[in-house]
């Protein structure tokens, strides 16, 4: 019987990592995801975080991976309700997550989306002020993660909010159960599982930004079995670990 490990990051592929997947996949992948993250709290990582970094009127805010761009509509209405006026800009690299990210955000003028690859040159130095991710780091090996967040750092002129997962045998069976009751997608399925496998516990993220010369950060786990790494992109040479 395959025996699971949690202790270390797993590199079995997802799915949902195929860029050229199409609406007939895509569009209710979206739908799923978005109702499983309005269900655990998923956005409130985000939000503890801006109260943090205190947001101000005309920032701009790229979701990186941003997916069917659930985050940032949001986001989008939790500056509304702040009366903050915010420039929103979704990057993915699926052009039918992107598409199904546009005509959803019709009613949302502060949001525009690219289709890049968030590791191409389309991206560069102080682009944005707040770079953020949901559910999305997980996807880069240890490696590949190290020059993601050293290039979101570098695009960011304020601050990066990494939302992602925590590896943890009850958040592995519970997001199992989860999906079999709510999803119909055998994706969603197997991609959720593997997400958490391929997730993160503290020490593989303390680790891998000592790597990548990164002091400056905080790091809170939060519900449900989500951290949120802040980084202050401005590179101070103080070092808050939580």
């Amino acid at each position: 019987m395959y025996r699971l490990d949690f202790s270390r990051r797993s590199t079995d592929e997802e799915m949902m990592d195929d860029f050229s997947l199409g609406h007939d996949i895509i569009d209710p992948i979206m739908d799923e995801l978005e109702v499983v993250n309005k269900m655990l709290g998923g956005y409130n990582v985000f939000f503890d975080a801006f109260d943090k970094i205190k947001l101000q009127d005309g920032m701009s805010v790229s979701d990186w991976g941003c997916g069917g761009g659930d985050s940032l509509r949001r986001v989008a209405l939790w500056a509304r309700k702040k009366n903050l006026k915010l420039k929103l800009v979704g990057i993915d690299a699926t052009a039918a997550a992107v598409e199904y990210a546009r005509a959803k955000s019709t009613e949302y003028p502060e949001i525009s989306y690219m289709l890049a690859d968030v590791t191409s040159n389309d991206l560069h130095t102080n682009q944005f002020d707040v770079v953020l991710s949901s559910l999305f780091t997980h996807h880069f090996k240890d490696a590949e993660w190290i020059k993601l967040i050293k290039k979101m750092t570098d695009c960011a002129s304020i601050a990066v909010i990494v939302n992602d997962l925590h590896r943890h045998w009850f958040a592995y069976h519970s997001i199992g159960i989860l999906t079999s009751l709510l999803s119909r997608s055998e994706m969603v399925k197997h991609d959720s599982k593997v997400s958490v496998m391929r997730s993160f516990r503290k020490e593989d993220i303390h680790n891998m930004l000592q790597m990548a010369g990164i002091k400056n950060y905080t790091l809170k786990w939060m519900w449900a079995f989500r951290w949120q790494l802040l980084i202050d992109s401005k590179k101070s040479d103080e070092n808050d670990r939580s």
